[in-house]
């Protein structure tokens, strides 16, 4: 039982969130990196050839230099043993970014320091706040010219409505970064590029502020600077809390630079100190907490399929959250009614898999799935089977009428339709009582349509023809025995069903919405479909 609660203990499970290009996918390379799980970090938007970054494993992530799926990616560092979940920067791709949220227990988000806060961080950040779990930030790029740290405070405070204590502070920035001054510890973490990019580990050199040494190491001006910026700080910012951390209500802020390594192994060694170990879940059963539950748990987040062509396989990632994972042990999946065993199991490092014989709460591993798994499922071996809070699906935004160029490769292009539907990457409709002769894709953002005619061709050898549609809006029919044809509807709403044969209404417009109620009056709609 110690050795059970001792493994929980050390579990850390976070999400990296942050604007395209701030600097995420850099960050997570080097934490792999110390943490050993890599022996070299590429550089993600390198010169061509050069390595692309393990956390982008599919083929149009490294063509275009963004991460568009979630990683997984597992580690242990300093007696922790840490899960990092790498979330799309892309705002086309929030939708599977809320769905990593909710199997992370915290959050680090990057900011770049030229920059500040950007407008997907502003999304993310509203995802995080609502499941009210601990931020960390780390603004990136100080070995650049960027604003004032002051000024960077204020906006994260300003824009995103959460009080900041940074743990560090900049001295410079751009061709005059000096390092950082750590607030704990009193000393100055001193920066030398060496113009070798990301290679050596800073210098920690202690020093107190009036030291005449510091002069002739920061600059006299750099050093007055400093002095002025840290009483100021002593005097006004917030105090440090951790309980406002654990709640989201202040977020610890760390200055570095990710590309040059500064900064990484001090931010990972006092975030992990600093954040949570697996947090309780809810369910129908109430809150299940991993160290008073014995009974295993888990809850399926993501499932992608194809994430490695000679494995053509499906894989569904379930997050722990109680009990012990044993390869080969039966489980009950709740949503499907039955048992079912979990013999073929694995933890990944982006495309790379490795067995998993077992696991704790706060892990995620991936199951392969031979199709009974939706996004949301739980599994447990609790006796009283329950479930956890279902996942919500955001609602499509953008339309597209797909069908397949080659008519002889239709059982492909369902196959390949229906799989990445599953994933949660897209949606699927149909004409009421109809299959695949006709299918209108929703997405959230409209990369994901760039995505699924890439896939559909490199996965699946299927040519799509792609007509974009006029639709903005969704809403689904609550009434069970409505007659789509019977309905008082304008001539640009298309009424539909989707693939659980749930009916459907797309306008083109609000005012589209608002005829459809006035001239239904017990018409039901809703822009969220039930699970």
């Amino acid at each position: 039982m110690k050795d059970f609660l001792q493994q929980i203990e050390k579990r850390r499970t976070f999400a990296i969130i942050s604007h395209p290009d701030a600097g995420k996918t850099t960050l997570t390379e080097k934490l792999l990196l110390y943490g050993g799980a890599i022996q070299q970090a590429g550089i993600v938007k390198g010169k061509k050839g050069a390595r692309a970054a393990t956390s982008d494993w599919m083929e149009i992530e490294k063509q275009r230099g963004i991460s568009v799926t979630s990683s997984v990616l597992q580690f242990n560092y300093d007696g922790y043993c840490v899960n990092i979940l790498d979330t799309p920067g892309h705002q086309d791709f929030s939708e599977d970014t809320y769905r990593t949220l909710m199997a992370a227990d915290s959050a680090v988000m990057v900011i770049d320091a030229a920059k500040g806060v950007e407008n997907q961080t502003k999304k993310l950040f509203k995802v995080c706040t609502m499941r009210g779990i601990p931020i960390f930030t780390f603004i990136n790029k100080m070995d650049r010219d960027s604003r004032d740290p002051f000024d960077l405070m204020e906006e994260i405070e300003n824009v995103l409505g959460i009080q900041t204590y940074p743990m560090n502070w900049p001295i410079g920035s751009g061709k005059d970064f000096k390092g950082v001054y750590d607030r704990q510890r009193r000393e100055i973490l001193a920066f030398k590029h060496d113009g070798k990019v990301g290679v050596n580990q800073a210098q920690s050199i202690s020093a107190k502020l009036g030291d005449a040494d510091l002069d002739e190491l920061i600059t006299a001006p750099l050093h007055e600077t400093l002095a002025a910026d840290i009483e100021l700080l002593d005097g006004a910012s917030y105090e440090f809390d951790r309980e406002m951390v654990n709640n989201g209500k202040l977020t610890p802020v760390f200055f570095g630079s990710a590309l040059t390594n500064f900064g990484v192994e001090p931010f990972i060694k006092e975030f992990l100190a600093l954040t949570t170990p697996p947090l309780p879940r809810h369910s129908s059963a109430g809150m299940i907490d991993p160290i008073e539950n014995d009974d295993f748990s888990a809850f399926v987040f993501k499932i992608q399929a194809n994430m490695n062509k000679a494995h053509r396989d499906r894989i569904a990632f379930m997050r722990i959250v109680s009990g012990r994972f044993e390869r080969g042990m039966d489980v009950f999946h709740v949503q499907g009614g039955k048992k079912v065993r979990l013999s073929q199991s694995t933890q990944l490092m982006a495309s790379e898999r490795e067995i998993v014989d077992e696991a704790f709460a706060g892990d995620i591993i991936g199951i392969f799935d031979p199709g009974i798994f939706s996004i949301g499922d739980t599994i447990t071996t609790a006796k009283t089977p329950f479930t956890f809070d279902s996942i919500p699906t955001f609602a499509p935004e953008h339309f597209a009428r797909i069908s397949q160029v080659d008519t002889m490769k239709r059982k492909q292009f369902v196959k390949g339709m229906e799989q990445i539907a599953q994933e949660g990457a897209i949606q699927i409709f149909k004409e009421p009582g109809g299959g695949f002769e006709e299918v209108i894709v929703g997405v959230v953002g409209v990369l994901q349509l760039e995505v699924l005619e890439h896939r559909l061709k490199t996965e699946y050898n299927v040519d799509i023809r792609m007509q974009t549609l006029p639709y903005q809006f969704i809403r689904w029919i609550e009434n069970e025995d409505v007659d789509l044809r019977k309905l008082n509807i304008t001539s640009d709403t298309k009424a539909l069903e989707d693939f659980r044969d749930r009916k459907l209404l797309l306008f083109t417009s609000q005012w589209n919405i608002n005829w459809a109620t006035e001239k239904n009056p017990d018409l039901k709609l809703v822009d969220v479909a039930q699970n």
